[in-house]
């Protein structure tokens, strides 16, 4: 077993742990580690002296290899409601030396002021047309409420956040998708400059999904792609959809911990990937280009990215470039 690669291992319980860790400049950092151990079938603990062994021994190898690296985080809007644990593990993990960058969504919130502001809305093949007005909507929504909130959601928690969207820095250029679809835009290229000096002073990006046409306009992107495209920009290690589901499963639920691009693939063709996860898992593949490992975690879970990133077992489904064969 590497250490940065799942292992095959039997379903554990799991426990978290409160560590004081000594971070930049001496600072003394309460962070909450989720550990793994064995119990009786009486519920007991077994060998429970070992348990800070045990999570140091599991987390300081992930911990090394991560520090100094990029790791993209995609926050999905469905998930946006727990925010304050995704943002709290977000803190941590730059704390430790990792830098991560936040992208994220807010289709929810959209279509609840689209409603609130009685914005008639209109779909072609299941995708929401983007027109003018709806577009305010996006923009207001995106960049006032959503991005704004995970900024000062941020500071509260001690960290220190800047947030931006595509069109700051002309960081993402785009075109019309499709005309039906209206203001929706495809991708054409992604400049890191902005979000890397950023990161070099000591930030964390966060990004909502808005790009430049080329006339200039504000295009709305699907954020999964903004995400993706950024990671391969950035030559993140690691990218993270922080979804609504726990990860890719099996017909019979079961979670696949790993599995690699052609695996992926092979499981769309069968049918096993269908329906809201294609597209996710698309993004994910089409990452896979510029970016080692993708993972789709469940977001709603207490420290999800501590748990994925810093243990054997992880949580969610981590589909890496090369084939395992």
């Amino acid at each position: 077993m590497t250490g940065f690669e799942r292992s095959e291992l039997p379903e554990r319980m799991g426990l978290h742990l409160f560590m004081f860790i000594i971070g930049p400049g001496r600072k003394e950092v309460n962070l909450t580690m989720a550990i793994t151990f064995s119990m009786t079938p009486e519920g007991n603990i077994i060998n429970d002296h070992h348990l800070i062994a045990q999570v140091l021994r599991e987390a300081l190898p992930y911990i090394n290899f991560l520090k100094g690296k990029t790791i993209v985080i995609k926050l999905g809007g469905s998930t946006l409601e727990h925010q304050r644990a995704v943002l709290q593990d977000v803190i941590w993990l730059h704390t430790l030396g990792v830098h991560p960058v936040v992208v994220h969504g807010g289709g929810p919130y959209i279509d609840a002021w689209l409603k609130k502001l009685n914005v008639p809305t209109r779909f072609e093949n299941g995708l929401r047309v983007t027109d003018a007005q709806t577009l305010e909507v996006v923009q207001m929504v995106l960049l006032g409420q959503v991005n704004a909130g995970l900024v000062v959601m941020t500071r509260h928690l001690d960290g220190k956040a800047v947030g931006l969207s595509g069109t700051d820095g002309n960081m993402i250029q785009a075109h019309i998708a499709d005309e039906r679809l209206g203001l929706v835009g495809e991708i054409v290229s992604v400049d890191p400059t902005l979000v890397q000096t950023l990161i070099e002073q000591g930030y964390i990006p966060i990004v909502a999904p808005l790009g430049q046409g080329p006339d200039g306009a504000c295009l709305n992107i699907n954020a999964d792609l903004v995400a993706a495209h950024l990671a391969g920009a950035l030559k993140a290690e690691k990218l993270i959809f922080l979804s609504n589901v726990r990860g890719i499963c099996y017909p019979d639920g079961s979670l696949i911990s790993e599995l690699d691009e052609a695996e992926a693939r092979q499981l769309v063709k069968d049918g096993v990937i269908n329906g809201g996860m294609i597209p996710k898992v698309s993004a994910c593949l089409d990452a896979l280009c510029a970016v080692p490992r993708v993972h789709i975690v469940d977001g709603r879970e207490p420290h999800v990215l501590l748990r994925e990133l810093f243990t054997d077992q992880g949580v969610g489904t981590m589909i890496v470039r090369k084939s395992r064969i």
